[in-house]
Protein backbone atom coordinates (compact mmCIF):
# COMPACT_ATOMS: atom_id res chain seq x y z
CA UNK A 1 0.00 0.00 0.00
CA UNK A 2 1.36 3.42 -0.82
CA UNK A 3 1.36 6.28 1.60
CA UNK A 4 -0.72 9.46 0.34
CA UNK A 5 0.90 13.12 1.10
CA UNK A 6 -1.34 15.00 3.91
CA UNK A 7 -3.06 12.21 5.11
CA UNK A 8 -2.52 9.42 7.72
CA UNK A 9 -1.87 5.58 6.88
CA UNK A 10 -5.39 4.62 8.04
CA UNK A 11 -6.69 7.47 5.22
CA UNK A 12 -4.50 5.75 3.16
CA UNK A 13 -6.33 3.13 1.15
CA UNK A 14 -6.37 1.89 -2.51
CA UNK A 15 -9.15 3.06 -4.70
CA UNK A 16 -11.70 -0.11 -5.05
CA UNK A 17 -14.12 -0.92 -8.25
CA UNK A 18 -16.73 0.99 -6.51
CA UNK A 19 -14.41 4.30 -5.99
CA UNK A 20 -14.49 5.21 -9.49
CA UNK A 21 -11.17 7.61 -10.92
CA UNK A 22 -11.44 10.62 -10.78
CA UNK A 23 -14.10 11.04 -7.73
CA UNK A 24 -12.74 12.88 -5.07
CA UNK A 25 -14.50 11.51 -2.33
CA UNK A 26 -18.00 12.87 -1.31
CA UNK A 27 -18.95 16.32 -0.42
CA UNK A 28 -20.37 16.68 2.58
CA UNK A 29 -23.23 18.88 3.93
CA UNK A 30 -24.94 19.89 0.34
CA UNK A 31 -28.24 20.26 1.42
CA UNK A 32 -27.39 22.93 4.07
CA UNK A 33 -25.18 24.94 1.18
CA UNK A 34 -28.19 25.08 -1.04
CA UNK A 35 -30.07 26.33 1.28
CA UNK A 36 -27.14 28.89 3.00
CA UNK A 37 -26.51 29.67 -1.35
CA UNK A 38 -30.44 30.14 -1.99
CA UNK A 39 -30.86 32.27 1.06
CA UNK A 40 -27.76 34.47 -0.36
CA UNK A 41 -29.61 35.04 -3.66
CA UNK A 42 -33.01 35.76 -2.77
CA UNK A 43 -31.51 38.28 -0.11
CA UNK A 44 -29.54 39.94 -3.05
CA UNK A 45 -32.71 40.32 -5.02
CA UNK A 46 -34.50 41.45 -2.30
CA UNK A 47 -31.88 44.44 -1.79
CA UNK A 48 -31.48 45.15 -5.34
CA UNK A 49 -35.36 45.51 -6.18
CA UNK A 50 -35.96 47.53 -2.61
CA UNK A 51 -32.51 49.69 -3.95
CA UNK A 52 -34.53 49.69 -7.26
CA UNK A 53 -38.20 50.38 -6.42
CA UNK A 54 -36.85 53.83 -3.85
CA UNK A 55 -34.88 55.23 -6.72
CA UNK A 56 -37.14 57.93 -8.58
CA UNK A 57 -38.02 56.29 -12.58
CA UNK A 58 -35.53 56.39 -14.93
CA UNK A 59 -31.98 57.28 -14.83
CA UNK A 60 -31.59 56.55 -11.15
CA UNK A 61 -33.34 53.30 -11.50
CA UNK A 62 -30.76 52.62 -14.36
CA UNK A 63 -27.71 53.57 -12.53
CA UNK A 64 -28.63 51.46 -9.19
CA UNK A 65 -29.26 48.35 -11.42
CA UNK A 66 -26.06 48.19 -12.92
CA UNK A 67 -24.74 48.76 -9.62
CA UNK A 68 -26.49 46.26 -8.41
CA UNK A 69 -26.08 43.93 -11.61
CA UNK A 70 -22.60 42.00 -10.37
CA UNK A 71 -24.35 41.16 -6.66
CA UNK A 72 -27.48 39.15 -7.95
CA UNK A 73 -25.19 37.51 -10.70
CA UNK A 74 -22.69 36.14 -8.62
CA UNK A 75 -25.62 35.17 -6.02
CA UNK A 76 -26.97 33.16 -8.55
CA UNK A 77 -24.09 31.55 -10.18
CA UNK A 78 -23.21 30.06 -6.81
CA UNK A 79 -26.99 29.52 -5.56
CA UNK A 80 -26.96 27.60 -9.05
CA UNK A 81 -23.66 25.42 -8.17
CA UNK A 82 -24.91 24.49 -4.76
CA UNK A 83 -28.43 23.37 -5.57
CA UNK A 84 -26.99 21.56 -8.44
CA UNK A 85 -24.13 19.71 -6.58
CA UNK A 86 -26.74 18.68 -3.66
CA UNK A 87 -28.51 17.21 -6.55
CA UNK A 88 -25.93 15.50 -8.07
CA UNK A 89 -24.72 13.98 -4.77
CA UNK A 90 -28.46 12.78 -4.01
CA UNK A 91 -28.83 10.93 -7.44
CA UNK A 92 -24.91 9.67 -7.38
CA UNK A 93 -26.26 7.60 -4.16
CA UNK A 94 -29.84 6.63 -5.01
CA UNK A 95 -28.66 5.65 -8.86
CA UNK A 96 -25.50 5.43 -8.70
CA UNK A 97 -22.37 7.22 -9.48
CA UNK A 98 -22.09 7.42 -13.48
CA UNK A 99 -21.23 10.62 -14.59
CA UNK A 100 -24.13 11.20 -17.22
CA UNK A 101 -26.50 10.64 -14.48
CA UNK A 102 -24.86 13.31 -12.55
CA UNK A 103 -24.45 15.83 -15.06
CA UNK A 104 -28.40 15.28 -16.07
CA UNK A 105 -28.90 16.45 -12.39
CA UNK A 106 -27.06 18.68 -12.25
CA UNK A 107 -28.35 20.58 -15.10
CA UNK A 108 -31.70 20.01 -14.23
CA UNK A 109 -31.21 21.57 -10.74
CA UNK A 110 -29.61 24.84 -12.46
CA UNK A 111 -32.06 25.22 -15.11
CA UNK A 112 -34.84 25.17 -11.95
CA UNK A 113 -32.78 27.62 -10.02
CA UNK A 114 -32.64 29.90 -13.32
CA UNK A 115 -36.20 29.57 -13.85
CA UNK A 116 -36.90 30.25 -10.39
CA UNK A 117 -34.50 33.33 -10.45
CA UNK A 118 -35.99 34.90 -13.68
CA UNK A 119 -39.73 34.15 -12.35
CA UNK A 120 -39.28 36.01 -9.20
CA UNK A 121 -37.62 38.86 -10.58
CA UNK A 122 -40.16 39.24 -13.70
CA UNK A 123 -42.73 39.12 -11.08
CA UNK A 124 -41.45 41.24 -8.66
CA UNK A 125 -39.57 43.93 -10.42
CA UNK A 126 -41.18 46.86 -12.53
CA UNK A 127 -41.64 45.38 -16.35
CA UNK A 128 -38.90 46.83 -18.23
CA UNK A 129 -35.84 46.44 -20.59
CA UNK A 130 -33.31 46.39 -17.35
CA UNK A 131 -35.59 43.53 -15.52
CA UNK A 132 -35.39 41.55 -18.64
CA UNK A 133 -31.93 42.06 -19.06
CA UNK A 134 -31.45 41.18 -15.22
CA UNK A 135 -34.15 38.07 -15.75
CA UNK A 136 -32.11 36.67 -18.51
CA UNK A 137 -28.65 37.61 -17.06
CA UNK A 138 -29.35 35.71 -13.87
CA UNK A 139 -31.05 32.74 -15.06
CA UNK A 140 -27.90 32.00 -17.60
CA UNK A 141 -25.54 32.20 -14.79
CA UNK A 142 -27.36 29.93 -12.54
CA UNK A 143 -27.50 27.62 -15.46
CA UNK A 144 -23.38 28.04 -15.57
CA UNK A 145 -23.05 27.40 -12.06
CA UNK A 146 -25.07 23.49 -12.46
CA UNK A 147 -22.97 22.85 -15.36
CA UNK A 148 -19.89 23.55 -13.30
CA UNK A 149 -21.43 21.56 -10.39
CA UNK A 150 -21.74 18.43 -12.60
CA UNK A 151 -18.50 17.49 -12.56
CA UNK A 152 -17.07 13.94 -11.20
CA UNK A 153 -14.98 15.79 -7.97
CA UNK A 154 -17.62 16.91 -5.75
CA UNK A 155 -15.70 17.81 -2.79
CA UNK A 156 -13.30 20.26 -4.13
CA UNK A 157 -17.00 21.88 -6.00
CA UNK A 158 -18.52 21.83 -2.20
CA UNK A 159 -15.19 23.43 -1.35
CA UNK A 160 -15.59 26.47 -3.89
CA UNK A 161 -18.98 26.77 -3.06
CA UNK A 162 -18.56 27.38 0.96
CA UNK A 163 -15.20 29.38 0.26
CA UNK A 164 -17.40 31.83 -2.34
CA UNK A 165 -20.76 32.04 0.04
CA UNK A 166 -17.94 32.97 2.77
CA UNK A 167 -16.22 35.38 0.28
CA UNK A 168 -19.33 37.25 -0.75
CA UNK A 169 -20.50 37.70 2.89
CA UNK A 170 -17.20 38.84 3.62
CA UNK A 171 -17.12 41.88 1.65
CA UNK A 172 -20.53 42.77 2.92
CA UNK A 173 -19.79 42.48 6.43
CA UNK A 174 -16.23 44.67 5.38
CA UNK A 175 -18.50 47.38 3.72
CA UNK A 176 -19.06 48.82 7.31
CA UNK A 177 -15.20 49.25 8.08
CA UNK A 178 -14.64 51.08 4.63
CA UNK A 179 -15.11 54.52 6.14
CA UNK A 180 -12.11 53.91 8.64
CA UNK A 181 -9.81 52.63 6.52
CA UNK A 182 -10.19 55.28 4.77
CA UNK A 183 -9.47 57.69 7.06
CA UNK A 184 -6.27 55.35 8.00
CA UNK A 185 -5.23 54.81 4.39
CA UNK A 186 -4.83 59.00 4.70
CA UNK A 187 -8.18 59.98 2.58
CA UNK A 188 -8.22 63.59 2.98
CA UNK A 189 -9.52 66.43 0.92
CA UNK A 190 -7.58 66.07 -1.93
CA UNK A 191 -8.48 64.31 -4.99
CA UNK A 192 -5.15 61.99 -5.18
CA UNK A 193 -5.67 61.31 -1.63
CA UNK A 194 -9.32 60.09 -1.69
CA UNK A 195 -7.93 57.80 -5.27
CA UNK A 196 -4.63 56.76 -2.72
CA UNK A 197 -6.97 55.57 -0.09
CA UNK A 198 -9.45 53.60 -2.46
CA UNK A 199 -6.50 51.43 -3.79
CA UNK A 200 -5.42 50.40 -0.62
CA UNK A 201 -9.04 49.91 0.78
CA UNK A 202 -10.20 47.98 -2.13
CA UNK A 203 -6.34 46.08 -1.49
CA UNK A 204 -7.07 45.19 1.91
CA UNK A 205 -10.55 43.93 0.68
CA UNK A 206 -9.31 41.75 -1.85
CA UNK A 207 -6.24 40.15 0.14
CA UNK A 208 -8.61 39.39 3.26
CA UNK A 209 -11.38 37.78 0.82
CA UNK A 210 -8.76 35.55 -0.42
CA UNK A 211 -7.27 34.69 2.89
CA UNK A 212 -11.31 33.67 4.15
CA UNK A 213 -11.98 31.83 1.04
CA UNK A 214 -8.33 29.90 1.19
CA UNK A 215 -9.09 29.42 4.91
CA UNK A 216 -12.86 27.69 3.92
CA UNK A 217 -11.83 25.59 1.37
CA UNK A 218 -9.13 24.29 3.16
CA UNK A 219 -11.67 23.80 6.03
CA UNK A 220 -14.34 21.85 3.49
CA UNK A 221 -12.02 19.93 2.16
CA UNK A 222 -10.37 18.45 5.51
CA UNK A 223 -13.82 17.97 6.99
CA UNK A 224 -14.68 15.74 3.22
CA UNK A 225 -11.76 14.06 3.60
CA UNK A 226 -12.33 12.53 7.62
CA UNK A 227 -15.96 12.38 6.74
CA UNK A 228 -15.16 10.05 3.11
CA UNK A 229 -12.91 7.86 5.54
CA UNK A 230 -15.14 7.34 8.14
CA UNK A 231 -18.51 6.64 5.97
CA UNK A 232 -16.83 5.29 2.69
CA UNK A 233 -13.07 3.75 3.30
CA UNK A 234 -12.90 3.14 -0.29
CA UNK A 235 -12.94 7.25 -1.14
CA UNK A 236 -9.41 8.78 -1.85
CA UNK A 237 -8.15 11.46 -0.04
CA UNK A 238 -7.85 14.62 -1.85
CA UNK A 239 -4.34 15.90 -3.45
CA UNK A 240 -2.72 19.14 -3.34
CA UNK A 241 -4.39 19.59 -6.78
CA UNK A 242 -7.67 19.38 -5.29
CA UNK A 243 -6.69 21.98 -2.58
CA UNK A 244 -5.38 23.76 -5.56
CA UNK A 245 -8.58 24.37 -7.34
CA UNK A 246 -10.71 24.76 -4.23
CA UNK A 247 -8.60 27.93 -3.29
CA UNK A 248 -8.99 29.56 -6.54
CA UNK A 249 -12.47 28.73 -7.01
CA UNK A 250 -14.12 31.75 -5.27
CA UNK A 251 -11.61 33.63 -7.79
CA UNK A 252 -12.52 31.94 -10.87
CA UNK A 253 -15.73 32.20 -9.67
CA UNK A 254 -15.84 36.18 -9.71
CA UNK A 255 -13.79 36.22 -12.85
CA UNK A 256 -16.60 33.93 -14.43
CA UNK A 257 -19.25 36.61 -12.87
CA UNK A 258 -17.03 39.54 -14.61
CA UNK A 259 -17.49 37.65 -17.98
CA UNK A 260 -21.21 36.91 -17.74
CA UNK A 261 -22.15 39.83 -16.99
CA UNK A 262 -20.10 41.42 -19.84
CA UNK A 263 -22.12 39.32 -22.30
CA UNK A 264 -25.63 38.85 -20.37
CA UNK A 265 -25.53 42.19 -19.23
CA UNK A 266 -23.86 44.11 -21.67
CA UNK A 267 -27.17 46.54 -22.75
CA UNK A 268 -27.58 47.48 -19.17
CA UNK A 269 -24.01 48.81 -18.64
CA UNK A 270 -23.87 50.63 -22.22
CA UNK A 271 -27.24 52.19 -20.89
CA UNK A 272 -26.35 53.17 -17.32
CA UNK A 273 -22.86 54.61 -19.17
CA UNK A 274 -24.38 56.44 -21.62
CA UNK A 275 -26.15 58.76 -18.64
CA UNK A 276 -23.47 61.12 -18.28
CA UNK A 277 -19.43 61.45 -18.59
CA UNK A 278 -19.29 60.69 -14.77
CA UNK A 279 -21.58 57.27 -14.99
CA UNK A 280 -19.05 55.89 -18.22
CA UNK A 281 -16.16 56.49 -15.73
CA UNK A 282 -17.80 55.17 -12.55
CA UNK A 283 -18.78 51.73 -14.50
CA UNK A 284 -15.20 51.30 -15.99
CA UNK A 285 -13.83 52.10 -12.82
CA UNK A 286 -16.02 49.62 -11.38
CA UNK A 287 -15.58 46.89 -13.79
CA UNK A 288 -11.45 47.12 -13.27
CA UNK A 289 -11.73 47.04 -9.28
CA UNK A 290 -14.64 44.11 -9.59
CA UNK A 291 -11.46 42.37 -12.27
CA UNK A 292 -8.39 43.26 -10.03
CA UNK A 293 -10.33 41.93 -6.70
CA UNK A 294 -11.27 38.41 -8.61
CA UNK A 295 -7.61 38.00 -9.07
CA UNK A 296 -6.17 38.80 -5.99
CA UNK A 297 -8.70 36.11 -4.31
CA UNK A 298 -7.95 34.02 -6.85
CA UNK A 299 -4.36 33.86 -6.28
CA UNK A 300 -4.07 34.96 -2.35
CA UNK A 301 -7.34 32.06 -1.69
CA UNK A 302 -5.09 29.22 -4.13
CA UNK A 303 -1.58 30.40 -2.32
CA UNK A 304 -3.43 29.75 1.32
CA UNK A 305 -4.45 26.59 0.55
CA UNK A 306 -1.57 25.15 -0.85
CA UNK A 307 0.36 26.45 2.53
CA UNK A 308 -1.74 25.02 4.63
CA UNK A 309 -2.01 21.11 2.82
CA UNK A 310 1.52 21.49 2.71
CA UNK A 311 1.69 22.24 6.39
CA UNK A 312 -0.29 19.11 6.88
CA UNK A 313 2.37 16.44 5.37
CA UNK A 314 5.02 14.59 7.22
CA UNK A 315 8.06 14.07 6.44
CA UNK A 316 9.57 11.48 3.67
CA UNK A 317 9.80 7.77 4.57
CA UNK A 318 13.81 7.41 4.86
CA UNK A 319 15.53 3.88 4.31
CA UNK A 320 17.16 3.07 7.62
CA UNK A 321 19.08 0.88 5.84
CA UNK A 322 20.05 1.58 2.54
CA UNK A 323 22.93 -0.66 1.80
CA UNK A 324 20.32 -3.74 1.97
CA UNK A 325 17.38 -2.67 -0.41
CA UNK A 326 16.40 -6.63 -0.04
CA UNK A 327 15.56 -5.61 3.88
CA UNK A 328 16.78 -8.51 5.28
Amino acid sequence: MSNQPGSSTAESIDRSPEQPAGRTGYAPGTPVLAVLALGWLAAMLWSTREAIHSAAVGLTAITLSAFALPGVISAALVAGAAVALAASELTARRLGDRAALRFAAAIGAGMLVGLGTALAINLTYADNATTNTIAGTSAAAAIIGGALAGARTPAPVGAVVTATLGTLLFVVLFSQARDPLFDLFGAGDSQASLVGAAKWVSRTESLLGGLVAGLLAFGYLTWARRRAVRHAPDATAPRWPAYLLAGAGPGLLLLLTEVIIRIGGRTLLDLAGALSEADAVAQTSMGTSRIDNGIWVLFVGALTTVVLFGRTLGPAPRDDDPEDPAGD
